[in-house]
């Protein structure tokens, strides 16, 4: 049985104030000046690497984030597949927050761990696991079984990053200055 707070908790938290919209409503999605932009990102934030060594890069953000990118080994770097990984448990986490914290708790301790192998000789990742791990003892039965219910769901209709790699994306490289 799926309960107005369960439907609440699909749709996330409510928008910052002003925003007059809630996570998960359609006309959430952040305006950008050009959406034929293909390089478009949500909130005109843009994205890019800079090369810092031999196979070596900080992915960085115009809203002031940075992470270190390098190979298998490298000291304080994620590999490219580390940083798949990271982002569909991130992506997990963020769209089962509401729903997790309104029932556990605010201080909830919640942590997502995720791994996968690559194919030895595909290059490419053919299954990806996320284990959510949650303290649900202090719930009875029924409310264990209802927020179950509802973080699936709401990583099944929410999780961009999770959607994304089940549906595959279309990828396309240009190198400046080619054309």
């Amino acid at each position: 049985m799926t309960t107005d707070q369960d439907s609440r908790d699909l749709a996330g938290d409510p928008a910052p104030a002003g925003s007059g919209t809630a996570l998960g409503d359609p006309s959430d999605v952040a305006a950008v000046s050009d959406p034929q932009d293909p390089l478009a990102n949500a909130d005109d934030t843009q994205l890019w690497l800079e090369r810092t060594g031999t196979r070596q890069y900080v992915g960085r953000s115009s809203r002031g984030g940075e992470v270190r990118i390098g190979s298998l080994g490298d000291p304080d770097a994620f590999t490219p597949g580390e940083l798949l990984k990271i982002a569909l448990g991130a992506c997990t986490g963020l769209s089962s927050d509401a729903a997790i914290a309104r029932r556990l708790g605010d201080d909830v301790p919640v942590t997502i761990r995720v791994g996968g192998l690559a194919h030895p000789t595909e290059d490419r990742y053919p299954v990806l696991t996320e284990v959510l791990e949650v303290d649900l003892s202090s719930l009875d039965d029924a409310a264990r079984e209802r927020l179950l219910t509802v973080v699936h769901r709401a990583v099944a209709e929410h999780c961009t990053v999770g959607r994304t790699l089940e549906h595959g994306a279309t990828t396309t490289l240009t190198v400046a200055g080619e054309r």
